[in-house]
């Protein structure tokens, strides 16, 4: 019979060589999420196109800062897709008012792509500065960018606009003078359920197509007559009056010569 200090022994042997076998193996501490990139914020822009074809682009969000000139016009350009309803807001910082001698007028305007003025639903599109004004704030939103519209309709599509920024009304002496110019476009989304779709089909379908000729129609000169009357006058009005008027002329000729010629004695 075996003793009971050996049977603790030998179920301790026994344990310690099973254990490996059924030891549940650790987990692996979870390594740290590494965290997302941050979008880097966009660069700010310091200049202004002088007219349409050197206009800066800009993107939604994207800082502007310019200096320039009282009597300057401005121009930006940016992209809008269907469904958006782009937003400008501007602040010009305007010289010191012991510099000025009057009253600033500014103004604010957007282009689309046809160079078709889009009109302003919202915003201060043309404020008046007065002489003790330090800044002046302007905006404009526009309506929401459809993707269709009707030929005669002038409403905002997808594609490119342009924002111009000038002064309308001024004393003459105070063209010249130093601003700041601070832009900010924003394009929040819009109802893209209110009047949205596609064009599917030409709006003015053309009801009589040519036809394309892929080979040159043979040539089939015309019989000669054996009798041409090319040599005859074409007798319109202008033949008949030209005759009246020359018969009528020798008439009145030999009727005045009757008139005036001597009697004989």
């Amino acid at each position: 019979m075996m003793r009971p200090a050996n049977a603790r022994s030998t179920a301790a042997l026994i344990a310690a060589a099973l254990s490996p076998l059924f030891a549940t193996p650790a987990l692996a501490s979870p390594a740290p999420a590494t965290p997302a990139p941050a979008t880097p914020a966009p660069a700010e822009i310091s200049s202004a196109g002088t007219s349409f074809l050197t206009a800066v682009p800009i993107s939604p969000d994207q800082p502007v800062q310019v200096g320039a000139v009282t009597g300057d016009y401005l121009y930006w350009s940016f992209s809008a897709e269907a469904g958006r309803r782009p937003e400008l807001a501007i602040n010009v910082a305007l010289p010191p008012a012991a510099d000025r001698s009057g009253a600033q007028s500014w103004t604010v305007e957007v282009f689309d792509g046809l160079r078709r003025r889009q009109a302003c639903v919202s915003g201060e599109q043309s404020p008046v500065a007065a002489p003790a004004d330090n800044a002046v704030t302007l905006g404009c939103r526009l309506r929401q960018v459809r993707s269709w519209a009707e030929p005669w309709d002038g409403d905002p599509l997808p594609g490119t606009y342009y924002v111009r920024l000038s002064t309308t009304e001024m004393p003459e002496k105070d063209l010249g003078l130093p601003v700041e110019v601070g832009l900010t476009l924003t394009t929040p989304t819009g109802d893209t359920g209110a009047d949205q779709g596609v064009l599917a089909a030409p709006l003015v379908p053309d009801n009589r197509p040519g036809k394309v000729l892929t080979t040159p129609e043979p040539f089939t000169p015309e019989e000669e007559s054996s009798f041409s009357a090319d040599w005859l006058p074409d007798f319109s009005s202008r033949w008949i009056w030209t005759a009246g008027g020359g018969v009528l002329a020798a008439l009145t000729g030999l009727l005045g010569f009757s008139w005036t010629r001597r009697r004989p004695t």
